[in-house]
């Protein structure tokens, strides 16, 4: 049953494989309708328009709720669903590193030799998948080289991230709010345990031989001399990390490419003048936000919200990819357009729950799209239409380009 204030029955025949494959018309409708609205197959409320959004992520009435997917895979305390005390010591143990200031000291040094080093793999084919062999490796190289895990190869990493991402996916629950398909875990499951595996080591390592990774910063930052914090207190928000940090500069490199290869004009623009990149990427990332409907918020006393009353207790999923195709906001939404007015946008999310690697990601897809475009001046799209898939995070399954060599 529905709780808008109008009968929507429609609403109740929403499936996950309509969410995942193309949810911008569901959405449509639902910001026109519904903004608010109580969705079956989540089991949850979700919030479609710019507005509710913004009020639900920014509102004191509301705190950080992890998903019912994201509880069941990384487990407490995970930084996404934590608050209070618990939230601010989480975010002090992973914002230093975050910092603008604390990564225009490594970025550089870090992004341009790996985005090089796939970029030499492929330049001289004249032909590529740059999902699969550019934005996913660089991504993954990059947050797992920050994150400490330097002798962790690409292609694992890269399979930690799909088999937790789509386990994540899993979300459709049934008539008892129960997983309606419990199976959909064993991926994320088998990921976590290949996880431990690698980690462990690592984390002996760390605490006697502490070195520049950010988990090993985890581990000593504001502790006591002679004393590092209990890995399984700092295991949650890594596996966490593993998912969102690992998926969002490889798709917010994928989302800019492609909407860029819908527009052959301003990809020559880009490429002609790289500082267009940094404003390709922002319009990227409205057009197809990498975090598209993975976070939730929890009220945490009787309010109502866009004419929806919600008792104390109910759950919000913020879907921020429909939030920035608001047509209120933002004229022809579903066209990539860099040259729109630049208006704020919720891909990174708002709030005190707002992701915070936005710098990180911003600048690693920047110097990587340098690079690419620096190499390959002619790079063209080689296929009639680009296909995306996801829900909770989105982006292109693949990018098949051509050049001349």
């Amino acid at each position: 049953m529905t709780t808008t204030s109008v009968p929507l029955s429609w609403i109740d025949e929403i499936t996950m494989e309509q969410l995942e494959r193309n949810p911008y018309p569901i959405y449509e409708r639902l910001r026109d309708e519904a903004p608010l609205a109580y969705i079956p197959v989540l089991g949850s409320y979700v919030a479609s328009s710019a507005e509710v959004c913004r009020q639900v992520a920014t509102s004191p009435e509301f705190q950080g709720f992890i998903p019912k997917t994201g509880a069941r895979i990384f487990g407490h305390p995970a930084i996404i669903g934590s608050n209070g005390d618990l939230h601010k010591d989480l975010r002090a143990m992973i914002d230093p590193g975050l910092q603008p200031k604390q990564v225009d000291l490594y970025i550089e040094d870090m992004v341009r030799p790996i985005a090089r080093h796939y970029i030499q793999q492929f330049e001289n084919d004249g032909k590529a998948d740059l999902v699969a062999q550019f934005c996913e490796p660089v991504s993954v190289r990059a947050v797992g080289d920050f994150l400490g895990f330097k002798d962790v190869s690409s292609d694992k990493l890269r399979e930690w991230f799909h088999k937790l991402s789509v386990s994540f996916a899993n979300v459709a629950v049934d008539s008892n709010g129960d997983f309606a398909n419990p199976e959909g875990f064993r991926p994320a499951d088998e990921a976590k345990a290949e996880i431990r595996a690698v980690v462990e080591p690592l984390l002996d390592k760390w605490t006697v031989e502490p070195d520049d990774g950010a988990i090993s910063h985890w581990l000593h930052d504001g502790m006591p001399e002679g004393q590092v914090r209990d890995r399984n207190y700092i295991y949650p928000t890594i596996i966490a990390l593993l998912l969102g940090a690992l998926q969002e500069p490889a798709h917010a490199m994928a989302s800019t490419l492609a909407g860029l290869f819908t527009n052959p004009e301003q990809l020559e623009a880009v490429i002609d003048e790289p500082g267009l990149i940094p404003r390709a990427i922002s319009e990227g990332i409205r057009w197809t936000s990498p975090i598209w409907s993975a976070t939730a918020r929890e009220n945490i006393q009787d309010t109502t919200v866009a004419g929806v009353h919600l008792p104390a207790g109910s759950v919000v999923m913020l879907s921020y990819g429909s939030a920035n195709h608001d047509h209120g906001l933002y004229n022809a939404p579903s066209e990539y357009d860099l040259t729109r007015p630049p208006l704020p946008h919720l891909a990174f999310g708002a709030g005190k729950h707002g992701c915070a690697g936005i710098y990180f990601a911003n600048t690693a897809c920047r110097i990587a799209l340098e690079e690419l475009f620096e190499a390959i001046p002619n790079l063209e799209s080689d296929q009639d239409r680009i296909g995306f898939w996801g829900w909770a995070f989105r982006g292109p399954e693949s990018l098949h380009s051509k050049w001349e060599v």
